[in-house]
């Protein structure tokens, strides 16, 4: 593919108008969506009718008035109509990381009731750090064991003695992502649970919860989901499950009547006892404006339309950087069905300092140690020609060796 024909894609794509909802930076070409989405145009002036009107003018009245009570539950709808759950089935509250707590203590819980000889968390060794650390802390808590498999060797080790199977959804070292129905119905045949943490998945693949009969998910809401830096995660239950147990977190806005103020814990009905303090207002005002651009192109053809560009973007640049840049090796899977909306490569020496050069020339992607050069493609707003011209940086940042310049070696604190 030459760049005209990149040029000529983008002037037939479909989903171009979608572009236009962003703030992107003139002359900048962001591969980094997989870690902090883009500003969507809407958000500044959302916030700050928050700030200005609502916190300012209507004080304590809005929580009322504004509905900001109803934000978690609101914007979790919208998020459930991107990962095949029901409405009133997830919602928004707290990190990643705490959710991921909440559920999979859960989800000990029912193991314990339901099958107590079972004492084994399976996951893979390469999944995201913090959900390998809760489930650590939950086992030696609760007197389970954690095991940490390579990706193909998970269906051989559920076995009886496999309480859950927790994993994440697309993997952020590689972009390789499950069959999640067929990996759940593995794991249910062999008696385990399933928790899938949707961090690279919501907003970026399809994701349908309900028809794969997963258990339990979270993901958060700053990546492809553009909800800004920190915002809040989503939690959520089969609705099999949800009633079954107190989570463990059991704080008063999860609580069956907040403000009756009694000393004892009556837990909300359904995904609502999910939540613990007092929704983060502003936070879930933007994410509310990223989650919008997202399902702006549902009239465009949905998550399906989305995934076929993201597709095309990810194969295109993958083809582009093996053919020119031959000392980089593809980590990301080749066929499209194994795929997320990412693509990375490997060197055990230059990652961080290319990575380093390109954002000097406008490209940003990220490292990931020891040795990850990563780059995610958002089809809401990146072109075809962009993923053209990232690969033609890529390949003169190596050519001309711009990587030994010594600025780009020192290591910042985030990478």
């Amino acid at each position: 593919m030459t760049r005209q024909d990149a040029l000529a894609l983008d002037a037939t794509d479909p989903l171009a108008p979608l572009r236009g909802q962003f703030h992107i930076p003139e002359g900048l070409i962001y591969l980094d969506g997989n870690s902090l989405g883009v500003l969507p145009r809407a958000t500044a002036a959302r916030v700050q009718q928050v700030v200005e009107q609502e916190w300012g003018q209507g004080l304590i009245r809005s929580w009322n008035s504004a509905g900001w009570m109803a934000l978690p539950a609101r914007v979790g709808d919208k998020i459930a109509r991107l990962v095949g759950a029901g409405a009133g089935e997830l919602v928004v509250a707290d990190s990643t990381s705490v959710n991921l707590f909440k559920v999979l203590a859960a989800a000990l819980l029912i193991v314990k009731q339901d099958t107590p000889a079972r004492r084994v968390i399976l996951s893979e060794r390469s999944n995201f750090p913090t959900d390998l650390y809760i489930a650590e802390s939950l086992a030696r808590e609760h007197g389970f064991e954690l095991v940490l498999v390579e990706p193909d060797e998970i269906e051989t080790r559920l076995t009886g003695q496999t309480a859950v199977l927790m994993l994440t959804h697309v993997n952020y070292r590689t972009g390789r992502m499950h069959d999640m129905a067929a990996v759940t119905r593995q794991a249910h045949a062999a008696g385990a649970l399933t928790i899938w943490d949707l961090a690279h998945s919501a907003g970026a693949v399809p994701v349908d919860l309900t028809a794969a009969q997963a258990d339990f998910a979270v993901g958060c809401g700053y990546k492809y989901l553009n909800g800004g830096p920190g915002a809040p995660a989503f939690v959520w239950a089969h609705p099999r499950h949800v009633g079954r147990f107190w989570q463990p977190l059991a704080g008063w806005i999860g609580h069956a009547a907040p403000f009756e103020f009694t000393p004892g814990y009556r837990p909300a009905p359904g995904i609502a006892r999910y939540q613990c303090g007092t929704p983060a207002v502003l936070s879930l005002a933007a994410l509310e404006c990223g989650v919008d651009t997202v399902l702006a192109a549902e009239p465009l053809g949905g998550m399906a339309a989305l995934r076929r560009k993201s597709l095309a973007l990810t194969r295109l640049f993958a083809e582009r950087v093996q053919a020119t840049c031959p000392a980089l090796a593809l980590a990301s899977p080749t066929q499209d069905a194994e795929r997320g909306s990412q693509v990375c490569f490997n060197h055990p020496e230059l990652g961080y300092p290319v990575v380093q050069a390109l954002i000097a020339r406008g490209v940003i992607g990220d490292f990931r140690a020891p040795d990850v050069l990563r780059f995610g493609f958002t089809p809401l707003y990146l072109r075809y020609v962009d993923a053209w011209d990232a690969a033609e940086h890529l390949r003169e940042v190596l050519a001309h060796e711009e990587w030994r310049r010594p600025e780009f070696n020192q290591r910042h604190a985030v990478t």
